[in-house]
Parts: C-alpha cells; sequence; structure tokens
C-alpha cells in the first residue's frame, strides 16, 4: 500500500471517526509507514528491528546468558573461566598489602535509594549557624558543673528550586530639574555589570544545550513559562560569542591529548545541513579541489570522539564533519612531541580508525568482539557460553587491578599471571571450531570466530603492553554526549554551528572526567579571559583551581 493509499484511507476515516479516534488511526498508519521504510532500506539489519521493537539487550554476561550456570547443559563450558577464577580467588586472598581488603569482585552498592551525604552536596554555599545563647567554654546549663566544647557541627541539607535562568531588573532612581530641565539618574550598583547577560548566562546555556541535550528551542519554551524569556537566536548568539573566548583552551587541550600515553578514538553519524544535500556537496568538491583533501569529497558526516589518558588526566575531544576517526586523530597526533614514544591507540577494528602514516602501538576493542558472540548466543548458546565466561575472567581480573590500584607495569604481571592461561585456552578452542568444523566458517558464528582470530594479537595487547586497555567504551562513553545532542536537537545547521558544539561537549565533558564542576569552569574562563589568552596550560580543568588560588594570594604590583 503506497502513502497516497494511505492518505485516501485516513481522509474517509476522518469524516465518519470523531477527532480522538482519527488521530489514533493516523498516528497507526504513521508507525506503519516508518516502520515499511526500514524494511525497504538495505541498510536496515534484523538487529536492528528487533532492537526498534523490543528494546535493545544489556550485554552483560548475567542478563545474556539469564540464571542458567554454566555447569548446567554446558559440556566444559566453563573450565576455563573456573579455573582461572579459583586461582584469581588465592591471588586476592593472599595477605599482601596491595591485596588487603581486596575481593574478588567489585563490592557492589544497591543502586536507585536517591540518598546523598552532605559530602555529595560540594556545590553548595554553607552557612554557618553559631547557637544563640551558648559558645566554647561556657559552663553547662543543665549541669553546671563542665564546660562545652566545639563538637562537629549538625548539618541541615535544603534544596531550593529556580529557572534555569534567573533575571534582576534594577530600576534606578531618575529625578530632572523642573526649571532646567537636567535628569540626574542614581548610579547601577557594582553587582549589576556592564552586561546584560553575564558570565553564568552563557555557562548555563552551554551546559544546558551540549552538556544535556536541551535544545534551544526548548529551553526558549521553558524560560518562556517561568516569564523570564531567552530567545533561541538570542541563546545562539551567547553561546558563539562565549566559544571564541574558550578558543584557546580547547587548543590547548588538543595539544595535550596530542602527548598522551593511551588514546581512544571512535566515530558516530552527524548531520550538518550545510554540507548535505546537492550545495553541500558541491561546495565540499570546490573545497577539496582548492585544499587537495580527499575527505571533503565524502558525503558521509560524522562527530569523532578521541579521550586521551596521561599523568593521570583525561582528555575528551570531539570534531565534527568529513573527516574519519582516524584522520581526526592524525590531526591531533601532528601536536606530538618527537622525544615521545608512539601512544597506544584503542579503536575497533575499522580501518577508518587508523591515524595514516602516523605511528601508534594499536589495540582493538575486546568488547567489539564479545559483541558478535552476545548478538548470536540465542542461536549458539553452549559455543557462546564458553566464550563469555572465559572473558568474564579477564575482565573481572581488570577490576582486581582496579580496585587494588595496580601501576601499569604492575596490571601487565597480573593479566599475564591470571588472565593469559584463560586466553590462551581461549584462543586454542577458537581455532579448534574451525579446524575441527564445529562451527560452521559461513555462519554467524564462525563469522564472529574469525573476526576474533583474524585480529587476535590486537586484541590481546592487554597481555604484552603495559597500559593497554581492554576496550574502547571510554570513548563510547564520550560519544554519548554527541549521540545525546544528535537525539534532541536533531542536526546542526552550520559547520560553525558544529564546531562550537564539539568545543562546548569537549570542555564539558573533559571536566566530568576529572570531577571539575563544568559550570563553574566554564564561567571562570570567561571571567579572566586576558589569562586564559595568555596562559591557557595554567586553566584545565584539573589544575585552573590551583591557578586560582595562586592569584588570590599573589599582591598586586
Amino acid at each position: 500500500m503506497t502513502e497516497t493509499q494511505l492518505e485516501e484511507v485516513l481522509r474517509r476515516a476522518e469524516q465518519t471517526l470523531d477527532a480522538k479516534d482519527a488521530t489514533f488511526i493516523r498516528r497507526v498508519f504513521e508507525s506503519y509507514l516508518y516502520v515499511t521504510d526500514l524494511v525497504e532500506d538495505k541498510k536496515t539489519t534484523i538487529a536492528r528491528l528487533q532492537q526498534l521493537f523490543f528494546g535493545k539487550r544489556t550485554e552483560k554476561t548475567k542478563a545474556v546468558m539469564g540464571s542458567v550456570s554454566s555447569q548446567a547443559g554446558a559440556t566444559g563450558a566453563g573450565d576455563v573461566a573456573t579455573a582461572s577464577a579459583s586461582t584469581a580467588d588465592q591471588s586476592s586472598a593472599s595477605p599482601t598489602p596491595a591485596a588487603a581488603g581486596a575481593e574478588n569482585e567489585p563490592t557492589s552498592v544497591r543502586q536507585g535509594h536517591g540518598r546523598n551525604g552532605v559530602e555529595a552536596y560540594r556545590g553548595a554555599a554553607r552557612i554557618a549557624v553559631a547557637h544563640a545563647t551558648l559558645q566554647a567554654g561556657d559552663a553547662c546549663p543543665v549541669c553546671t558543673q563542665g564546660t562545652v566544647y566545639e563538637k562537629a557541627p549538625g548539618v541541615l541539607v535544603r534544596i531550593t528550586g529556580q529557572p534555569p535562568l534567573t533575571a534582576k531588573i534594577y530600576q534606578l532612581q531618575k529625578l530632572r530639574c523642573h526649571l532646567c530641565g537636567q535628569v540626574f539618574t542614581a548610579p547601577a550598583p557594582a553587582e549589576a555589570g556592564d552586561h546584560k547577560y553575564d558570565a553564568t548566562s552563557g555557562s548555563m546555556i552551554g551546559l544546558l544545550k551540549y552538556g544535556s541535550g536541551l535544545p534551544f528551542n526548548r529551553l526558549e519554551g521553558l524560560q518562556g513559562h517561568l516569564e523570564i524569556p531567552l530567545p533561541a537566536s538570542t541563546q545562539w548568539d551567547i553561546v558563539q560569542a562565549v566559544a571564541a573566548q574558550l578558543t584557546p583552551v580547547f587548543t590547548e587541550l588538543i595539544r595535550q591529548a596530542a602527548q598522551g600515553d593511551v588514546l581512544y578514538n571512535d566515530d558516530t553519524t552527524v548531520k550538518i545541513l550545510a554540507l548535505m544535500g546537492e550545495r553541500g556537496r558541491q561546495n565540499a568538491q570546490a573545497s577539496a579541489e582548492e585544499e587537495g583533501n580527499d575527505a571533503d569529497q565524502r558525503s558521509g558526516l560524522y562527530t569523532t570522539g578521541v579521550v586521551a589518558l596521561r599523568d593521570g588526566q583525561r582528555v575528551a575531544l570531539f570534531f565534527s564533519g568529513r573527516r574519519h576517526a582516524g584522520e581526526n586523530l592524525a590531526q591531533v597526533l601532528k601536536l606530538r612531541a618527537q622525544e615521545l614514544p608512539p601512544p597506544i591507540q584503542m579503536c575497533d577494528a575499522l580501518s577508518r580508525n587508523l591515524p595514516g602514516e602516523l605511528k601508534t602501538i594499536l589495540a582493538n576493542c575486546l568488547a567489539h568482539a564479545r559483541r558478535q558472540f552476545v548478538d548470536v548466543y540465542d542461536r549458539f548458546p553452549e559455543q557462546c557460553r564458553y566464550l563469555l565466561e572465559a572473558l568474564a575472567v579477564v575482565y573481572r581480573n581488570d577490576a582486581i587491578a582496579r580496585e587494588r590500584k595496580l601501576t601499569p607495569e604492575a596490571r601487565l604481571q597480573w593479566h599475564q599471571q591470571e588472565s593469559q592461561p584463560t586466553m590462551q585456552q581461549l584462543h586454542a578452542w577458537l581455532t579448534r571450531q574451525l579446524d575441527e568444523k564445529l562451527a560452521e566458517p559461513n555462519s554467524a558464528l564462525g563469522g564472529a570466530i574469525r573476526y576474533m582470530l583474524r585480529h587476535w594479537d590486537k586484541l590481546t595487547l592487554f597481555l604484552r603492553q603495559a597500559g593497554a586497555p581492554l576496550d574502547n567504551n571510554l570513548c563510547e562513553r564520550a560519544l554519548k554526549k554527541a549521540i545525546l545532542h544528535r537525539k534532541n536537537s536533531l542536526f546542526y545547521k552550520t559547520q560553525n554551528g558544529a564546531r562550537v558544539g564539539d568545543l562546548f561537549m569537549s570542555l564539558i565533558y573533559t571536566c566530568q572526567l576529572n570531577q571539575a564542576n563544568p559550570f563553574d569552569y566554564l564561567t571562570q574562563l570567561q571571567q579572566h579571559t586576558d589569562q586564559v589568552a595568555a596562559n591557557p596550560e595554567h586553566w584545565l580543568p584539573w589544575n585552573y583551581r590551583d591557578t586560582l588560588a595562586h592569584a588570590s594570594n599573589v599582591p598586586p604590583k
């Protein structure tokens, strides 16, 4: 049935049904058309349709395999996991200082209880309330014999609500001479400032838009209902102006990321209207001919996420445009100091994630390989259970290493001792499945096995290289910022809009990765623009507080 035929049916239905029923029928027909378009699209997979209708299933081993243990119905499927788990149990129980108090698995805390201690409210204003009649050293009014002394204060937490952006109206008194006509206006107080929108306004709009996915028009509606109007066009003008002030820090973050020991990269799709359609393709082709950039000739658009680890700090970067993840990573690594060794690069096995001629120590994502077995678990439960339980041992060992806060070198030795036997047995099992034709090579299971064997060396780099991660989940979590924005705002209008979004997302998520307050950080950068432009390396999320403290202690010249 075509869309025209459906419209004719809908028109006849609307003539005979009341408005509520007609609206319901129209929504049913629109859903039918949407599903039909998906089915007819050659890029739509059965897995995507399953996720659309039934929701995406978690990939945790317990959820995938259910409550059925590996010993029930699996012939030898849990041997690898059981053997390595017992070794890990013995090691974690040893009375060494590093292992003191460590458990085999991270302690699980019940989620969703909604309670927070007072220490969780780091951004709250703290008001000291003195006792009305007593102070330390006074006689006790009850027993009259002892004296009272200071104890830790009692605490009350009180939460108040307010609009995301508030306004103050200063009514400046005006006086006019009745004879000469001269008007005298009261001076504005110092706290009124020189600008209608202060630094906190830009910080809040940026956080809501690029940190929480709240579109400009939605914030405009909310502010309008709260009687503090804030047009969407004004919001864009504000964040664009703020982005210009934050650019030096964004550039410095790129330079810092280039010096990282481990770099994660991946990408997701994005819509930039100015680069789409016939005009976008013509402009891209013209730009490619002028600059000789092959990336500009592509029709695809991507947001790349790059997360870099160095000296305990984490830097998150976002780049939107026609470049793939590998090309964006190459642009970052061009700023790397020549004396530094090649960094570890974690990504999935797609060739477009590689940074071209720039050398890295490549590791592939173990979670991607594992996911292929999760996807076919319903059809091959016994074989997939074996692999999932083996990898569960590896991930548990990595969790123990994090609990013990092992150095990269100690973590490498731990994995070589506890995880390597499991991975060796898993490799032998995977090879046997194909060599002895226990799995059809052209089946979905065979494809998952071949993928894992083909990339085995890069999937197991954590057994040979200190600091090599197991998977690319850190970067995939970062890309959720871009995906959240895409789901709510749908697109960027121009390349400049995408650049502004990338800048805000990079600064906001880097703050979150380093436990810094992004609202305070963005505000301080705007309030110290001259100092930030002169020394951006002193105004990063992990050191800007030290810079502020130092500046407050230095007497003015």
